[in-house]
């Protein structure tokens, strides 16, 4: 079985990714980077945190090689769901968790994120481009609208990032019930005790968990820009359950 941790970027993703990877190493399963290795993946699987990119026939095909030879791993994704990936999770051959955050404040987190790495490593990545909030909000369109289009997938657990930030021990047992794990469980305990989003988990290779903060975007976007916001999305951000 392919276990899929979706996530919309900057909303705890890589934090998402990795407490479900290491839930699910205690039930012997494969490390996702060794099926990579095994099965010639590294084209399919990239990235620190094996992310599949986009959902399509071809790279779905090539990963449900090894899951149908009896292995099972934890993959990462920030696409949306496709016909092909509703046809795995319809026949049980993929397990997928998604986990979203307030746009805004993703938004502003990419920004950031993109300047800062720039600013301090001289270097540019996948958000160094956003450099005013119109080209953020285009760039996040997609994976807002990847919103709708998850909540349609049968079979999926939607966290919102808030939610995993106020209350990780009742979220977390509601990812790990998920799993068809025992929350109970000693080494289930420890896994969640030590992913609590304080202490050790902020600055961990993979997590990209820097400030996390809820609601940053209000002291950082003027009327203007988020009237503008609105005006794009404002029934969407209410279904997700923010106000404006």
């Amino acid at each position: 079985m392919i276990i899929l941790a979706i996530g919309m970027p900057r909303a705890g993703s890589g934090w998402h990714y990795n407490y479900i990877k290491e839930l699910m190493a205690t039930t012997g399963c494969d490390d996702a980077r060794d099926i990579r290795s095994k099965f010639g993946l590294q084209k399919i699987l990239t990235e620190v945190n094996c992310n599949i990119g986009v959902l399509s026939l071809r790279r779905l095909l090539m990963v449900s090689i090894p899951a149908l030879l009896g292995h099972t791993f934890v993959i990462k994704a920030h696409s949306g769901p496709t016909p092909w990936l509703r046809f795995f999770v319809s026949i049980g051959l993929i397990r997928p968790l998604y986990i979203y955050r307030d746009p805004r404040d993703a938004m502003l987190s990419a920004h950031d994120y993109g300047q800062r790495v720039l600013e301090k490593q001289g270097r540019a990545n996948s958000f160094s481009h956003l450099t005013d909030f119109k080209q953020a909000m285009d760039f996040f369109d997609p994976y807002i609208r990847d919103w709708e289009a998850w909540n349609k997938v049968p079979g999926v657990l939607i966290t919102r990032y808030e939610d995993l930030l106020a209350d990780f021990e009742g979220e977390g047992k509601k990812i790990i019930t998920f799993l068809g794990l025992d929350p109970a469980d000693e080494q289930i305990q420890i896994i969640t005790n030590k992913n609590q989003p304080t202490g050790s988990v902020q600055g961990k290779q993979g997590t990209h968990f820097f400030k996390g903060q809820i609601g940053r975007f209000r002291e950082s976007y003027s009327e203007e820009e988020l009237k503008l916001f609105y005006g794009k999305y404002g029934s969407i951000l209410q279904k997700m359950g923010y106000s404006g």
